[in-house]
C-alpha cells in the first residue's frame, strides 16, 4: 500500500422518515491508524459506518476520500456490517469466492489464505446454512480483509465470536493496520475499543460528543 488514505466526513447529515439519526458530524480519518467509534445502540455507530462506506448517501454534507467523494473512490473498501448476506447453499470458500468475482483482484490462493486466517479453513466442505453464529461472523470478515482493503470498517466485528475469535480479530486489527490500512471500528465492548483503537469517538443521538486519544 503506497498512497495514504485519507476520509473526510464533512457536515454530514442523515434523515429518515423525518427523524435526524446523524446530526452535522465532521471527523477525518488517515491510513495507519485505528479509530473507534463508541455509543449506544440506536446512536447512529451503525448509519454512519455505511454512510462512509458510500451505502447511503447522507441527507446533507458529504464524504471524501484523498478529496474524491466516496462513490467515485477506487480506494478498495472492505465492510463488515450486520447480517452479512451470504447464500446458505454454498460453502465459506464459495461464497468468497463468488464475492470475489465482482472486482477480480484477489486468486483463489488468496481465499484460502483467508479462511485460514479467520479460522474457517478445516470446514471447507460445510454449506454455509450449517455455520454457527461465531461462524458466520467470522466468515464477514473474511470478506471484509480478503482484498487487502485502502478502508476497513468494522460494525461489531466481535458479535458472536468466542475468546479465541476476540483474539483472532485483535490479532486481524493490528496486522490490517502494520500494512498501511485505515481502520475504523465500532463496538460495544469498551475494553475491546480501547485496546484496539488509536482513536475513540463517542457518538450519541446522531452526534459526535467525545473523541479520545
Amino acid at each position: 500500500m503506497n498512497e495514504c488514505t485519507r476520509v473526510d466526513v464533512e457536515d454530514v447529515t442523515k434523515m429518515i422518515k423525518g427523524k435526524t439519526v446523524l446530526q452535522d458530524i465532521n471527523l477525518s480519518f488517515a491510513s495507519g491508524k485505528v479509530y473507534g467509534i463508541k455509543g449506544y445502540n440506536g446512536s447512529g455507530k451503525t448509519m454512519l459506518m455505511r454512510v462512509i462506506a458510500g451505502l447511503i448517501f447522507p441527507t446533507k454534507g458529504r464524504v471524501l476520500i484523498n478529496g474524491e467523494p466516496v462513490e467515485k473512490t477506487k480506494k478498495v473498501i472492505g465492510l463488515l456490517i450486520e447480517n452479512p448476506a451470504f447464500l446458505d447453499s454454498y460453502t465459506g470458500f464459495g461464497n468468497l469466492k463468488l464475492l470475489a468475482s465482482i472486482q477480480n483482484l484477489i486468486s483463489d490462493e488468496r481465499i484460502w489464505e483467508v479462511l485460514q486466517i479467520v479460522g474457517l479453513s478445516e470446514h471447507k466442505k460445510l454449506k454455509y446454512k450449517k455455520y454457527s453464529l461465531g461462524m458466520k461472523q467470522r466468515l464477514g470478515i473474511g470478506a471484509a480483509i480478503m482484498e487487502k482493503p485502502d478502508i476497513l470498517l468494522l460494525d461489531e466485528p466481535i458479535n458472536g465470536l468466542d475468546e479465541k475469535g476476540v483474539m483472532m480479530m485483535a490479532e486481524i486489527i493490528r496486522k490490517e493496520k502494520e500494512r498501511g490500512a485505515l481502520v475504523i471500528l465500532s463496538c460495544h465492548e469498551e475494553s475491546f475499543l480501547k485496546a484496539a483503537s488509536d482513536e475513540i469517538y463517542l457518538i450519541e443521538n446522531g452526534s459526535i460528543v467525545l473523541a479520545e486519544a
